[in-house]
C-alpha cells in the first residue's frame, strides 16, 4: 500500500507599502503581474486573467528567450481587497502536453494601522507536485519569497519621492 506524501505547505507573510486594494489588484492585473510574478532569471512573456470566480489565470514564463512553463490556474474565491484563492497548477514548457500539478494558493490581505498591507500567502496541497517533481517542489518556498520581495519592492519604488 502506497502512503500519501505529507509535503509541508508554504506559509509566508509580508508587510507591503501599499493599500489592500493595490495589493489585491497587483495579483489580478496582467500588466502588473508581468512586473513581479516571476522569480529571478525568469520573465513573464504573457499573462491572462479572467477576473471572476471560475475564471482562468494563466502565466507564461520564459528564460533566456525559451519557454519555461508557468502556471495554469482557476480563481476559486474572490473577496475584493481581502482574499484571493486559486486552484494553482504548475505547468512545464510543453503547456499542452505537460502535466498540471494542482495545489491551492490562498492570498489574504489586510490593512495595518500604519496604512500598509499585511499579505499572507499559503500554498498547500503540494503533494502531487512533490511526488512527480521533487526538485521543483523544493523550490516553491524560495520562488514565492523571490516574487513577494519583487512585489514589495515594486510598491516601495512607486512610493519614493523623485528627490529620494
Amino acid at each position: 500500500m502506497t502512503q500519501a506524501l505529507q509535503y509541508p505547505a508554504v506559509h509566508l507573510e509580508r508587510i507591503i507599502s501599499a493599500s489592500p486594494a493595490e495589493v489585491y489588484d497587483a495579483w489580478l492585473d496582467p500588466e502588473t503581474l508581468r512586473l513581479w510574478l516571476a522569480p529571478g532569471g525568469i520573465q513573464i512573456s504573457k499573462a491572462e486573467v479572467d477576473r471572476r470566480v471560475g475564471g482562468r489565470y494563466r502565466i507564461w514564463h520564459t528564460a533566456e528567450r525559451l519557454n519555461a512553463g508557468g502556471f495554469e490556474c482557476e480563481i476559486a474565491e474572490l473577496i475584493p481587497d481581502r482574499r484571493i484563492v486559486f486552484r494553482w497548477g504548475f505547468i512545464g514548457p510543453a503547456r499542452t502536453n505537460g502535466p498540471i500539478y494542482d495545489s491551492l494558493l490562498t492570498i489574504d490581505v489586510e490593512g495595518t494601522s500604519e496604512g500598509m498591507s499585511r499579505l499572507t500567502l499559503v500554498h498547500e496541497r503540494l503533494d502531487e507536485l512533490a511526488a512527480a517533481l521533487p526538485h521543483v517542489a523544493e523550490q516553491v518556498t524560495g520562488g514565492w519569497e523571490s516574487v513577494l520581495a519583487k512585489l514589495a519592492a515594486m510598491f516601495k519604488n512607486q512610493r519614493r519621492s523623485p528627490n529620494a
